[in-house]
C-alpha cells in the first residue's frame, strides 16, 4: 500500500476525534545542540529514555538495572541535575522495558509514571503506574499494590510521556500487533480518569514501509501540542558504523506526516551511540526544547548524550 495511501486511511480514521488545538511546532531540519555528553547514571547500561520535571527543574534517566537480564523488567531511575551530577537513584522490579517514562509534577514533589508488571517472556509493561520519586527506594511490581492504570481496554502493553507544556498525557500502546497513539488531559490522567474517550487514539503507520524510513527500530516519542515526534534508529554495532537514526513529526489530528523522517546525525562521533528517548523541556527563560538522548561507551560503562532542537515554526 503506497503511503499517501495509509496517510489517507489514518486521516479518516482520526478526524472525528481532531481535538487538539494548533500549536507551533519544532523544525526537525535544524541543527541539535549538546546539553551534554558522556555522563554517568546510577546504571552502568544503556539509557532507555528520560524525561523532565519543568515546575520543579529535574532531569530523570531510566537505564535497565545495572546485571539485570535484558527480560526481566529491572530498572533503574536516575535524578541528575543539568550538568549531569548524579544527585539520587531509585530501582523498579520487574516493571519494563523503559522505552518511555515521564514525570508529573506535584507541587514541589515529582511523580514518575512508568510501565509496570513486565510480562516474563519480553520484559515490557504490561500495565502503568504513578509513584513519588524517592531517592535510595525500590519498588517490586510482585509485591507492591499500588494502583494499576490500564487506560484502554485494547491495551496490552505500552508506556506513557507527558506533554509539560500543553499538560496533556500520552500513551503508545500495543494493541494485537499494532501500535497506537492516545491523548488525554493531563489533569483527567492524574486524577485516574480514563473512562472519557481520549482527545485522540489511532493506529501508528510502519515507519520504515509505509513512510519511507529507515528503520522501524522506534526509540523514543514525546507530544508538543498539535504534534507527535517520534525517534527512531540503531546501534553503530547493529547498523555496522552507518548514522541511521531519523526524527519525523505527524500531525495528532489527521494522522499525516508534517516533517521526516529527517536524517539526525547529533553526536555521531560518539563510541557505540545509539539513540534513546526523546523529551519536552521549557526553560525558565521560556524556550521550548525538544531533546533527543544517544547512549555511548563500552559494555559496562554506557554513558548519557542528551542534544535538543530549539526552533519553531
Amino acid at each position: 500500500m503506497k503511503t499517501t495511501t495509509i496517510l489517507a486511511a489514518l486521516t479518516a480514521a482520526v478526524s472525528v476525534l481532531a481535538q487538539i488545538p494548533d500549536s507551533p511546532r519544532f523544525d526537525l531540519s535544524t541543527p541539535s545542540h549538546d546539553l551534554w555528553r558522556h555522563k554517568k547514571t546510577a546504571a552502568n547500561t544503556v539509557q532507555q529514555s528520560f524525561t523532565f520535571d519543568n515546575v520543579n527543574r529535574r532531569l530523570f534517566i531510566v537505564n535497565r538495572r545495572t546485571g539485570a537480564a535484558a527480560e526481566s523488567g529491572d530498572l533503574t531511575i536516575s535524578e541528575l541535575d543539568f550538568a549531569g551530577n548524579l544527585l539520587g537513584s531509585m530501582d523498579l522490579l520487574a516493571c519494563g522495558h523503559g522505552v518511555n517514562i515521564a514525570a508529573e509534577p506535584v507541587g514541589d514533589e515529582t511523580y514518575i509514571w512508568s510501565e509496570t508488571d513486565a510480562a516474563e517472556a519480553s520484559g515490557y509493561g504490561t500495565a502503568l503506574w504513578r509513584f513519588k520519586f524517592e531517592d535510595g527506594v525500590t519498588l517490586d511490581s510482585a509485591t507492591d499494590k499500588r494502583a494499576r492504570v490500564v487506560p484502554l481496554e485494547k491495551f496490552s502493553r505500552g508506556t506513557a510521556t507527558i506533554d509539560p507544556v500543553y499538560e496533556r498525557f500520552v500513551v503508545r500502546y500495543q494493541s494485537g500487533s499494532k501500535q497506537n497513539i492516545a491523548v488525554w488531559p493531563l489533569a483527567q490522567a492524574a486524577a485516574g480518569n480514563f473512562s472519557d474517550s481520549p482527545l485522540v487514539d489511532w493506529e501508528l503507520p510502519d515507519i520504515k514501509n509505509d513512510l519511507g524510513g529507515i528503520t522501524n527500530v522506534t526509540q523514543g516519542y514525546v507530544v508538543f501540542g498539535r504534534y507527535l515526534y517520534i525517534l527512531t534508529g540503531e546501534s553503530y554495532p547493529t547498523s555496522g558504523g552507518v548514522v541511521n537514526s531519523q526524527v519525523l513529526s505527524m500531525d495528532l489530528n489527521t494522522g499525516e506526516l508534517v516533517q521526516g523522517p529527517l536524517l539526525t546525525r547529533a553526536g555521531s562521533t560518539l563510541e557505540f551511540r545509539e539513540p534513546e528517548g526523546m523529551a519536552i523541556y521549557k526553560t525558565v527563560g521560556g524556550e521550548a526544547r525538544l531533546f533527543l538522548g544517544f547512549s555511548s561507551g563500552k559494555a559496562g560503562d554506557r554513558r548519557s548524550n542528551l542534544f535538543y532542537k530549539n526552533v519553531l515554526i
